[in-house]
């Protein structure tokens, strides 16, 4: 039997929350994990509210300083492998990712280890964001393929599934990425173990509500880190 578990890490996305939660568990067996990052916009309890009201298929996990998005995950992550979860999704909290999507990345992981959710595999698309966003996009992740050689042509996107067995493998403890590029070294560590990787297209809309995490110190981690892995990875070998 299929257990997913949504993990939805946030920081100031109180006005986002409860409409994503809402839809999500209209999906059969889904069950979500908040973990939210001590948001001072009240994110936090909008989460437990939403949670006392689940019926136990919503839980939340107060992230403890230091903060950052890929900490969060991993700690997400550790309370996921630590259930029953068969199936672990990684979804943004903006809204950005559609919940209607999940049963398809859901049906692609027979087939996989891990599935993305693709904004550059034919069918994907990006909506409403400005060109130089775009371009941004664009150009990371060609410069992650030409740096690191993996088979993935969108590196840096936030909604993936995972089977339980591949995770469970992942050096989480080794993990030093925190912004955006989490989800590259992430990546990264799935390539070298042999993973078996599926992209499917997905419409990702920039968000309606809040702003945006993208800074220049998160920019600059992701340009440097490819280089990073490629050395860990000779030091390995």
């Amino acid at each position: 039997m299929t257990r997913p578990l949504v993990i939805i890490p946030t920081y100031n996305e109180r006005q986002n929350l409860a409409p994503l939660v809402t839809t999500l568990l209209d999906i059969p067996a889904v069950r979500v994990l908040i973990v939210d990052d001590r948001s001072p916009d009240g994110t936090g309890v909008e989460a437990d509210r939403l949670a006392a009201a689940s019926g136990g298929r919503v839980s939340v996990l107060h992230h403890e300083p230091p903060r950052g998005f890929g900490r969060s995950y991993i700690d997400g992550m550790r309370a996921a492998l630590a259930s029953d979860a068969t199936h672990i999704l990684q979804m943004d909290a903006d809204l950005s990712h559609d919940p209607a999507d999940v049963p398809r990345l859901l049906a692609a992981c027979e087939q996989a280890d891990m599935v993305i959710g693709s904004r550059y595999v034919r069918g994907g698309e990006l909506r409403n964001w400005p060109a130089r966003r775009i371009l941004l996009s664009a150009f990371a992740n060609r410069y992650v393929r030409a740096i690191t050689r993996m088979p993935v042509l969108d590196c840096t996107t936030g909604f993936r599934c995972w089977r339980r067995e591949l995770l469970a493998r992942m050096p989480l403890d080794a993990i030093v990425s925190d912004g955006y590029a989490f989800l590259v070294e992430l990546t990264w560590e799935a390539h070298l173990a042999g993973a078996r990787m599926l992209e499917v297209p997905i419409v990702f809309v920039e968000r309606r509500k809040g702003a945006s995490k993208m800074s220049g110190r998160i920019i600059a981690e992701s340009a440097i880190l490819p280089w990073m892995l490629i050395a860990r990875s000779r030091r390995r070998t």
